[in-house]
């Protein structure tokens, strides 16, 4: 005869199930609690090294690339106008040049107000210096153009023009372009060499640099001294840096230096200057003969759309 349970043992057996199952309850629940916790300390963990692993002076790929598009092409914008008028001043192509200065000076301006809003990170030194280079560069030119336009009557393209770059603010604008651009590439040089150990984070470039030698340098440093050399000689050029690398190689792979008994870089640079034969587009036209490997950040001018 079966033996029925008592209403005692009934209630005790409920309850001491119903107590397994809180327990296995909280036991689960604690462990989910205990593996939020862990991937919450990991989270912040990471943010933590990541946050220390932007050090000053350090340089991402997308730091080089924003800033193209946030100061230096608004830069390089005006400053393509400001060529291209007063090729047109000298020229004599435009009748009414208090106008056309005097929309110099607005496009200045407004390229001012877009690069002022960049956001720069405090960890990249170089690139803050350069954007604050840049503005005032921007500002000198604006101001530049503004006076000139206020005393363009009556006076001849070309005396405009000599008192135009014997101005002041031209000067000064000229000066920050420059220094701007140099700290661009310098900051490309710095991350060049966070990529490849093979490149040096500086180089001290000195006009007696030999030939033999520049031949062995990297493209980056190569960059970064031919924008040296040209706020060396204070000269705003329309043409980037690389163009004027490019030229610089082309004549020495072509046996020009030697024929010519071009011991130095700068001997061959003031020669490429002095008979204008630096043009924008050069690197491009030369870049897959010249550098098929060479490491560069993906920046619009290093890889220009066919």
């Amino acid at each position: 005869m079966e033996k029925r349970l008592t209403r005692t043992e009934m209630l005790f057996s409920l309850g001491f199930l119903f107590m397994l199952i809180v327990a296995v309850g909280a036991f689960f629940y604690g462990v989910q609690v205990g593996s939020d916790k862990t991937e919450t300390k990991f989270v912040e963990s990471t943010k933590s090294l990541s946050s220390k692993s932007a050090k000053i002076g350090s340089y991402q790929q997308q730091d080089l690339v924003s800033f193209y598009h946030t100061v230096f092409l608004p830069y390089r914008e005006f400053q393509t106008e400001w060529f291209d008028t007063m090729h047109k001043l000298a020229t004599s192509q435009i009748s009414d040049t208090s106008s056309a200065l005097k929309e110099l000076a607005s496009m200045a301006n407004q390229k001012y107000k877009e690069a002022e809003q960049a956001a720069v990170p405090n960890s990249a030194t170089l690139l803050q210096t350069a954007q604050l280079d840049l503005l005032k560069s921007l500002k000198m030119f604006s101001e530049n153009a503004q006076r000139a336009a206020g005393s363009s009557k009556n006076v001849e393209a070309s005396a405009l023009l000599k008192t135009l770059k014997k101005d002041p603010y031209y000067i000064d604008g000229v000066k920050f372009a420059l220094s701007g651009q140099q700290n661009y590439y310098s900051a490309m040089q710095k991350w060049g060499s966070s990529v490849d150990p093979n490149i040096p984070s500086s180089f001290s470039s000195t006009s007696s640099a030999n030939i033999k030698s520049w031949s062995a340098l990297p493209l980056t440093i190569k960059n970064k001294l031919m924008a040296d050399e040209l706020t060396a000689r204070k000269l705003l050029a329309p043409y980037y840096p690389q163009d004027l690398t490019a030229r610089v190689d082309q004549f020495i792979g072509s046996g020009q230096a030697a024929n010519m008994n071009k011991q130095t870089v700068a001997s061959v640079v003031d020669l490429l200057i002095r008979t204008d034969a630096v043009r924008q587009g050069d690197f491009a036209d030369s870049k897959a003969e010249l550098y098929p490997k060479q490491l560069l950040p993906q920046l619009p001018f290093f890889f220009p759309e066919k």
